[in-house]
């Protein structure tokens, strides 16, 4: 996970991707490698992927959902 910000009984997780065009893979880091496990204690956890043109370096991509 490239960065976490917990707020009262929230927890945001971010993924970072740089790609050539979206494809959802920074999303399905988050999923695939359960870096959300250690914020169970959280009422809401929140998985956020975002990807980044090698290009340009704007964002290309984006995908969230609740756990």
């Amino acid at each position: 996970m490239d960065l976490s910000v917990k707020l009262e009984s929230r927890v945001f997780t971010f993924e970072f991707k740089l790609s050539e065009k979206a494809t959802g893979e920074a999303l399905k880091q988050i999923k695939e490698k359960r870096y959300w496990e250690k914020y169970q204690d959280y009422k809401n956890i929140y998985l956020i992927g975002i990807e980044f043109s090698l290009e340009n370096r704007n964002i290309i991509g984006y995908e969230w959902e609740k756990v």
